[in-house]
């Protein structure tokens, strides 16, 4: 009976990152293209009238381009403890990169790659898996730790010229 009440109480709640239904204010949400680079590719982030994130926009080859991404720094947060971050969503059937920084000045980000369906999910990723990358490069260093969160992220590069579309509903880690 003890070790069941020990377990219950050692349950963290979920950490909410960014709920889409409550937050308005999307002036936190930076659009990072390839044009830093000198590519042309062009992202966008809105709010739908059903109160969904929208990240959209068109990835260019052009001028070494391929990229678009979309950047939400805040305080950082101790996540210790969580295992795993789930977002609810609906893509396009592409593939994008969800990204997180311990710090947001950080160089090094870690990303984890997925799929998206077409239709409304559930997306969990490991936090443990998540691999470092800087500037399309792993550089040696371990996996994501999960001790620091302070940005999050989406980044689309499937090295193709396309159009994209992801709708975001909820951030959270448990």
């Amino acid at each position: 009976m003890l070790a069941i009440l020990l377990s219950l109480l050692s349950i963290q709640p979920p950490i909410v990152l960014y709920d889409f239904a409550t937050a308005s204010d999307l002036n936190e949400w930076k659009i990072v293209n390839d044009g830093v680079m000198g590519g042309r590719s062009s992202g966008e982030f809105t709010q739908t009238k059903d109160g969904h994130g929208q990240f959209k926009g068109k990835v260019s080859l052009q001028n070494n381009g391929g990229f678009t991404s979309v950047r939400y720094a805040f305080e950082t947060k101790k996540i210790e403890g969580a295992k795993t971050v789930k977002i609810r969503l609906k893509g396009d059937g592409k593939s994008y990169q969800f990204r997180v920084k311990e710090q947001s000045t950080d160089q090094v980000a870690f990303k984890y790659e997925f799929q998206t369906t077409g239709a409304w999910e559930l997306i969990e990723i490991p936090l443990a898996e998540m691999t470092p990358t800087y500037r399309g490069m792993r550089p040696n260093q371990p996996n994501y730790t999960a001790k620091m969160l302070s940005e999050i992220g989406f980044l689309i590069a499937n090295k193709k010229e396309e159009q994209f579309e992801l709708l975001i509903e909820k951030i959270w880690l448990e």
